[in-house]
């Protein structure tokens, strides 16, 4: 894959998408946060039909705490991993009241301290909440970057290290979402739908489908 195929790849994704966006349902960067943070191992779909009645009783950190684990729970609870989620929720804040006067830090390692925010997740709030140009590497974009050969790497970090020195400047604060919704629609697991990709001539894979 050379420099010029990765440009034409990216063009096409903007122009056949100038805006993208996350699918996640949010109005504050908080409301993003513990949007993603609820979405591991789950579909966005199920994340924002939860949010949809939980944020217009509580959509800051203090109100949620003030819910209390169970009465969040009620909200969550067809969300896989609730359980779990509902302890980091609080948890996250809870910090989020004590070191960040009830704001999401717009810092790395401030978000990567929060409970069950990763390096994934501070990805996706830098850039959809904030505009950095970060790319959040998910299982749909370590897909797409090893199938197509646009950026290959034995795992996340890996291709996300690639992605940040193939992809040029003015695709990056878009790039992530470009590449998930590809993979969510398009370049799926099983099949790839290569008979309609609009990068079916570029892509490297050599097992297309029709």
């Amino acid at each position: 894959m050379n420099k010029q195929k990765r440009l034409e790849i990216l063009t096409r994704l903007r122009d056949n998408n100038p805006h993208p966006t996350t699918e996640l349902n949010f109005s504050s960067p908080f409301e993003l946060l513990i949007a993603v943070l609820l979405s591991a191992q789950a579909t966005d779909v199920g994340v924002n039909k939860a949010t949809a009645k939980l944020y217009p009783v509580a959509n800051t950190p203090q109100a949620i705490l003030d819910l209390g684990l169970d009465g969040l729970k009620s909200y969550i609870k067809t969300i896989g991993l609730f359980n779990t989620k509902a302890v980091n929720t609080i948890k996250t804040c809870q910090m989020l009241v004590d070191l960040h006067g009830g704001e999401v830090p717009e810092n790395r390692e401030a978000l990567e301290a929060l409970p069950g925010v990763g390096r994934k997740t501070a990805n996706v709030v830098l850039n959809t909440a904030f505009g950095w140009p970060t790319i959040a590497v998910d299982t749909h974009i370590d897909r797409v970057s090893n199938r197509t050969k646009f950026a290959m790497g034995k795992n996340v970090v890996e291709v996300e290290q690639k992605l940040l020195k193939v992809v040029p400047a003015e695709f990056k604060v878009d790039v992530h979402h470009w590449l998930i919704l590809h993979g969510r629609y398009t370049c799926v697991a099983r099949k790839p739908k290569c008979g309609a990709c609009i990068i079916e001539d570029l892509c490297e894979f050599k097992d297309k489908t029709e």
